[in-house]
């Protein structure tokens, strides 16, 4: 059996073009929204200041930010490594759903639950056929 985080599923060519969309829907619009400026933040020289909801200290905090937002976004972009780079995402609109905006309602909450949503759906769906994964798995058999 194919682990869950490596193996694609065979669908209808509809499914793999909404998956596609999906991707890159998600992956640009969290990247070019949300990362690119975290990223530049990071690497200014300046002095780190950033919210650290979890303890774990603004410059770490900021680092795995920009490793969900600007990396991770980039290959989900490709359809690389899909699975795995979901995962960081993931955490992190957990981390801003229910500690960040936790007493936002709905309207601080929306839009990462919305992300959140489309990375689950991603998780379990993987990447599609129009993806790196899809044709590395296909060049592996």
């Amino acid at each position: 059996m194919k682990s869950f985080l490596t193996n694609y599923p065979t669908w209808p060519k509809g499914l793999d073009i909404a998956a596609l969309i999906l991707r890159i829907g998600l992956g640009g619009a969290l990247m070019y929204g949300h990362g690119l400026g975290k990223w530049s933040r990071l690497f200014s020289g300046e002095e780190i200041k950033f919210a650290d909801p979890l303890g774990f200290g603004p410059e770490f905090t900021l680092g795995f930010a920009v490793l969900a937002e600007v990396v991770c976004s980039a290959f989900l972009l490709l359809g690389l490594l899909t699975r795995w780079s979901l995962i960081p995402m993931i955490i992190t609109m957990l981390t801003l759903v229910f500690v960040v905006h936790i007493d936002d309602g709905f309207r601080g909450q929306e839009k990462a639950l919305l992300f959140l949503v489309g990375f689950v759906a991603l998780l379990f769906t993987g990447p599609g056929k129009y993806s790196v994964d899809a044709f590395l798995e296909k060049r592996k058999r």
